[in-house]
């Protein structure tokens, strides 16, 4: 049954990007290098498909912020699962904080998943092995020496604090 889980199909809490202006930037550079290539098309001019290229690399990474149907991050009776990450098993996780890091002039929450098993006997499922086309694209995670999972919850469509304690709660309950 575990091994039939999916990217698509995990069930239970989801919790998936936002859709709201913070992501306008990714359709204005998608614009943007449209109006450079044609530039460069029409005058010949290389210096046109340079900013071409940094306006379209620049959306290309961003273009997982844009899927706002598809789950990004959640739980189910198995574990918590990422976003091209896995499936985190309840029992191998040993702490799930929420820290505020200040970044600038704003403040960011980050989910902090600290695993109490190497990350090979933790995962469930591995979702790591991405296809060819997304390995430059924006993760929702990131990975610390320290075995903790990072995740910014900032961009999600849900608050900061109700993810925590969803994660909190569900994580009390499947691993007793």
């Amino acid at each position: 049954m575990i091994a039939a889980l999916d990217e698509g199909h995990v069930g239970g809490y989801s919790v998936a990007y936002g859709r709201d202006d913070t992501y306008f930037p990714v359709y204005v550079t998608a614009a943007l290098a449209a109006i450079f290539c044609t530039a460069a098309l029409l005058t010949g001019a290389l210096y046109w498909l340079a900013l071409a290229a940094l306006a379209a690399g620049f959306t290309y990474y961003n273009i997982p912020l844009l899927e706002t149907g598809r789950p990004t991050i959640g739980a189910n009776q198995y574990g918590i699962f990422i976003q091209a990450f896995g499936l985190i098993r309840w029992r191998a996780v040993e702490r799930i904080d929420l820290v505020e890091i200040a970044e600038r002039a704003m403040t960011v929450h980050e989910l902090q998943i600290v695993l109490n098993a190497p990350l090979t006997s933790a995962l469930v499922a591995d979702w790591r092995k991405q296809p060819v086309w997304r390995w430059l694209m924006r993760l929702p995670w990131r990975m610390s020496h320290t075995n903790m999972v990072r995740i910014n919850v900032e961009p999600f469509d849900q608050p900061p604090d109700m993810i925590h304690r969803t994660f909190l709660r569900m994580w009390r309950y499947y691993r007793s």
